[in-house]
């Protein structure tokens, strides 16, 4: 694993292997333990592949209890445990540990309830993102994060990441559309928070559990806003010679107070990708290309569209095509959320990255990346999420030629410093990860990191969810100032008191 540097493995656990494995099949009865290592393969990485590890045990549990049991079991014996979804991950966040469990949660792919009165579903963790929406699409319903890898990706990692979509820009990412959650903590205990109310009092710990990566707990039940679908929507493909005319179209459409439905942009090299492998009817002769959608009652959409036009025509659109027909509003999409896969046919590897800037600070930002593209001769195709300047540049790399992996390493770590240095942030949707742990320093200063650490304490005291992932340097909670003392008998006691 280039340029990855994962905690050492334990070999007092690893020599504990068998045991581990029958404790645990005690705990997961019937084929809940997998330990085989040609059966384990499936779970070695995630949708970040440059990285690859083999877990020691991947346990699968049914049931709230299953896990409650296996993760008091691992926090007494001190185990390491990974969660994850379907493991759509782009940034290492489910990469397993050679010492630790892969706790799958595949099998909790229930819809448990729909409620149209309170406008919400109850759902458990392995449900995909886009199933959702089919569970309630028969009632005009739909659920309205919408990653592109929403036929894949489960409820549950969208929350571990904290995920968005095409349409986040007016509806919000996951911690905007999710009301409650029943959370198995390392030592066995549930909680639950929130619920199908629209508002708890007290500290808002469903906002913190959103985004906290599988460090804090696992989630085993969720309830998620569903909204009505829009009386009218109508999508807006418009071309531009330059990127930096496209770029100062989106602030332009944003700065006139205009809240599309979604924005999205695609570079030339994207463009051509997604026409070919899907027929959008996508122009091939522009540098850039942006998707607007506008939805509500149809005169709000009209209008809009009208000045959307206007906008884009003072910024030097070359072309704009309006859709004219449902289908053809959801063709302009196809090929926008088929994008990642039709990069793929460019080159045998591409690197994704995820960082987020302010909007303004577009082109730019475009410019610079053209810059890093010659200095490392690596191409990069560009499909990101215009409307809330979360960027999803895509480097293209041949992993069977030496060194070129270090190389998008490298471009990829440059472009992320950039977004932080023009007043962005190192992720949008994706998560820290492994990907981006090291980066943690260009934007937190080592107070920050320890504050961030406290609240890790605060869940989970040895340190046994997901380590290696989103901090650089772990510290133990002793280290932190936090004394957790049980039996009489503090951790670490050769580590003097603060």
């Amino acid at each position: 694993m280039t340029g990855l540097k994962m905690p050492e493995p334990d070999q007092k656990i690893l020599a504990r292997r068998n045991e581990i494995i029958q404790a645990l099949k005690k705990l997961v009865p019937g084929e809940g333990v997998i330990s085989d290592a040609d059966e384990m393969r499936p779970y070695e990485s995630d949708g970040l592949t440059a990285y690859k590890q083999l877990p020691m045990i991947v346990v699968l549990p049914s049931t709230t209890e299953e896990v409650s049991r296996v993760l008091k079991y691992c926090h007494n014996e001190g185990i390491k445990i990974v969660p994850r979804g379907a493991g759509t991950s782009l940034s290492g966040g489910a990469l397993p540990l050679e010492d630790g469990i892969l706790l799958g949660l595949g099998k909790f792919n229930r819809v448990l309830d729909i409620d149209f009165d309170n406008r919400c579903a109850v759902v458990e963790p392995g449900v995909t993102n886009l199933a959702i929406t089919h569970a309630v699409a028969h009632e005009g319903f739909y659920y309205a994060p919408d990653p592109s890898s929403q036929i894949a990706c489960t409820i549950g990692g969208n929350i571990a990441e904290n995920s968005g979509g095409v349409h986040s820009l007016k509806y919000g990412l996951t911690t905007n559309n999710v009301l409650g959650l029943e959370v198995v903590l390392v030592t066995g205990e549930v909680i639950r928070i929130g619920g199908k109310h629209l508002d708890s009092q007290g500290y808002d710990l469903l906002g913190l559990m959103t985004g906290s990566e599988g460090l804090l707990g696992v989630i085993t039940e969720v309830t998620v806003r569903i909204l009505q679908r829009p009386e009218t929507a109508r999508a807006v493909l418009v071309g531009f010679s330059t990127s930096e005319d496209a770029g100062a179209c989106v602030a332009e459409v944003i700065g006139a107070g205009i809240i599309a439905g979604g924005m999205e942009m695609m570079d030339k090299p994207a463009i051509h990708a997604a026409e070919e492998f899907v027929h959008a009817g996508y122009p091939l002769d522009v540098e850039a290309l942006l998707i607007v959608e506008l939805d509500g009652p149809e005169a709000e959409v009209d209008h809009l569209l009208a000045r959307v036009e206007k906008i884009a025509t003072n910024n030097k659109a070359d072309s704009i095509k309006v859709s004219n027909s449902e289908a053809e509003r959801l063709s302009f999409w196809a090929g926008r959320k088929a994008a990642f896969p039709a990069v793929g046919r460019l080159s045998p590897d591409y690197y994704c990255m995820d960082g987020t800037i302010p909007r303004h600070q577009l082109p730019l930002v475009l410019s610079r990346m053209r810059e890093f593209s010659k200095h490392y001769g690596l191409r990069v195709a560009n499909v990101f999420h215009a409307g809330d300047g979360n960027l999803h540049p895509l480097i293209l790399y041949d992993a069977n030629e030496p060194g070129e992996l270090e190389k998008a390493e490298n471009f990829g770590a440059d472009i992320l410093k950039l977004c932080v240095e023009v007043g962005g942030v190192l992720t949008g949707e994706h998560g820290v990860g492994v990907e981006k742990r090291d980066l943690m320093e260009t934007m937190f200063n080592q107070i920050d990191l320890d504050h961030q650490q406290r609240v890790k304490c605060a869940f989970d005291d040895k340190g046994l969810l997901n380590p290696g992932k989103v901090f650089p340097t772990l510290r133990r909670c002793v280290e932190l100032g936090r004394m957790h003392v049980h039996a009489g008998k503090v951790p670490f006691p050769d580590i003097p008191r603060f």
